[in-house]
Formats: C-alpha cells, sequence, structure tokens
C-alpha cells in the first residue's frame, strides 16, 4: 500500500479571540503549543509531519491582531494584517514605499492574501535538508548538509553561517530593518520592544530559533517609526521566477539626502545569511558621500567583503554587490561601463 505523507497528525485546536486570552493558552501549554498566523509555514510542516504538535493556536480570530494604524506619525501594523493589506495600503505607500514595494513581491496573490506580516518574518529556515527531516544543526544534529562538499546548496548562506547556511527566505524582513521598525512582543504579564535588526538570530547566537521570541511569546504588531517618512527608498528582488518564489538575493534600502549628498541610510539585504543584514559599515560609508556612481560601486564592493560561496551560490556575490551598489544608485544614474 502506498505511503501518504501529507496527512496531518490530530491536534487540539484552540481559536482564542482576545490576546490575553491566546497568552493565557501559551502560558498554559509552554513549548507544547503551535501558533498558527497565515498558516503558510506551519501547514508545510504539519502535512510533512517533519514537525508535530499536540496543541495549536489560532490567532485569526483576534481582530485586535489584525490592521494598520497611524501612530505618532507612523504606523502600526497588527501582526495578523495580511501581506495583501499591507501591500496594498495607501498610507504605507506614500510614506513607506520600501515596504509596500517587498510585500508585493512576496509569494503570489493567493498566497498574499493569507500570509501575514508576522508570519512572514517569523517563518523558519527553507533549507530543504532540514526540511525534510535531516539531522542537521539547526534540527539538534552534528551535521550541516548543505554545506559538504557534494551538497545541493544554490540557495544558501554566503555570509555569517555559523554551522548552519540556511538563509531567511522573508521579503518584507529587510525593509523592517531599512524602516528602524520595532516588534511589539507581548507575553503573559508582559510586553517588550525589540528593533527589526535585533528580532532575528543567526546560528552563531541560536542555531534552533530564526527570532527572538520565546515558548509563551507573540508578535502582536509592527511599529513604522516616522523616521524615515518620505526618505528615498530602494527594493529589489531577484529569484528565479516572477511569481511564487522566494528570494534569491534581495535588498531593501533608505536613504536621506540633502543636495546630492547622503546624509543618512539604512541598507539590509536578505537571503545571503540566516536573518536580514543591515549593512552598517556601507550605511557608515555612505554617509556624507554624494549619490553617485562611484559611492555606489564602492558601497557594493563593501556589502560583500567577507563573503564566502559554497559550491554552488557562488552567484550570489556579484548579485548581491550589484543589488547594493543599483540600491545607492537608485536608478537615476547610469551604469558603469
Amino acid at each position: 500500500m502506498a505511503l501518504v505523507h501529507d496527512v496531518i497528525p490530530p491536534f487540539q485546536l484552540f481559536q482564542p479571540t482576545a490576546v490575553d486570552e491566546a497568552l493565557d493558552l501559551l502560558d498554559a501549554r509552554g513549548g507544547e503549543a503551535w501558533v498558527l498566523a497565515g498558516g503558510m509555514d506551519s501547514f508545510d510542516w504539519l502535512k510533512d509531519r517533519t514537525k508535530r504538535t499536540s496543541v495549536v493556536v489560532d490567532l485569526s480570530q483576534i481582530a485586535d491582531l489584525s490592521g494598520i494604524r497611524q501612530a505618532g506619525g507612523g504606523f502600526e501594523i497588527g501582526a495578523m494584517t495580511t501581506i495583501t493589506d499591507v501591500a496594498e495600503h495607501a498610507g504605507l505607500r506614500e510614506t513607506f514605499r520600501v515596504l509596500t514595494d517587498a510585500a508585493g513581491v512576496v509569494a503570489s496573490p493567493q498566497i498574499r492574501n493569507q500570509g501575514t506580516i508576522g508570519g512572514n518574518v517569523s517563518q523558519d529556515a527553507r533549507c530543504w535538508y532540514y526540511r525534510r527531516g535531516w539531522s542537521c544543526y539547526r534540527a539538534g544534529g552534528s551535521t550541516c548538509y548543505a554545506d559538504t562538499p557534494t551538497a545541493i546548496n544554490r540557495e544558501h548562506a554566503i555570509l555569517h553561517a555559523d554551522r548552519c547556511v540556511a538563509v531567511s527566505p522573508s521579503d518584507t524582513a529587510p525593509a523592517l530593518v531599512a524602516l528602524d521598525a520595532e516588534m511589539v512582543i507581548r507575553r503573559k504579564g508582559g510586553e517588550r520592544v525589540v528593533p527589526a535588526a535585533e528580532y532575528f538570530r543567526g546560528p552563531d547566537l541560536d542555531i534552533t530559533r530564526m527570532t527572538v521570541l520565546q515558548p509563551g511569546e507573540l508578535l502582536t504588531a509592527i511599529r513604522i517609526p516616522a523616521a524615515w517618512a518620505g526618505a528615498r527608498f530602494y527594493f529589489e528582488k531577484v529569484r528565479d521566477r516572477q511569481v511564487w518564489d522566494f528570494p534569491l538575493v534581495n535588498v531593501a534600502a533608505s536613504f536621506k539626502e540633502n543636495g546630492g549628498t547622503i546624509t543618512e541610510a539604512r541598507v539590509a539585504v536578505g537571503a545571503v545569511a540566516a536573518r536580514p543584514l543591515r549593512l552598517q559599515a556601507v550605511e557608515a560609508f555612505l554617509a556624507g558621500q554624494p549619490a553617485n556612481e562611484a559611492t555606489a560601486t564602492r558601497a557594493g564592493e563593501m556589502a560583500v567583503e567577507g563573503a564566502r560561496a559554497l559550491r554552488y551560490n557562488g552567484y550570489k556575490i556579484p548579485l548581491m554587490r550589484n543589488l547594493v551598489r543599483r540600491a545607492v544608485r537608485g536608478g537615476r544614474l547610469p551604469a558603469a561601463t
């Protein structure tokens, strides 16, 4: 008889209607509970039976977790707000276009209609060795199967690898880092606010988690401060197909300029490391530089310093270099010949 691999194991389903109710459930169940947002990542795990849980806490009935509100000159986005709603929000598009541009190229229209901003930034690594249940470092084993002489590793990391070479697959995460966004995390009896750049974790800090979220905690909102309102923005994603695919490399950037000179910058890249990388050395170099081709070229070179290619992903180094260069140039200047 044929084996069926996509039957989801049974579990208890809880559908709280308030954040406090959800937090009570998570507190009572501890690490046993699986938090369900849009389900795009969760159902992949559950149907493949690679990960199992006996308790699922579905957040879809909590109205307070959805919606986009003006706050302090910026915006607060509920974690359960769909990617489509983020991409199509007129106020965000007018003021913080880098985020709406990023949201607009996530996966496909159907997935954007169901997937949430909180889920997009909190999804797990997409390395197929890990996803297929191989006992790699990230799964508690003692080998990174993607970093071996015969591995298939075209989509994997070129920077900041530490035992694990899986990458952050999110498109919205670099945009949030480039906007100095803040992630609002609640647990029973408390709340903490974490800068977006610190929300994500690399394997050097915690090889089992992609974010700082701990059992019993919920990402409830994302705050976009007013500081970068109306700046010059740039977002670009390179992928194999124009619909559905995760990024091979993406870049998000924000620039403040005065008379053709960059006064301040935020530059973040995704899909090159286990977390979206804010390129602080590049940002420091850009401050006070003219927004010209020479500056863009130097920024691109600085961006890839220390990059290490695996067997099949060497193309990511020139790709990342050129995306950073294009971000600084912003399409306004002629390319170098």
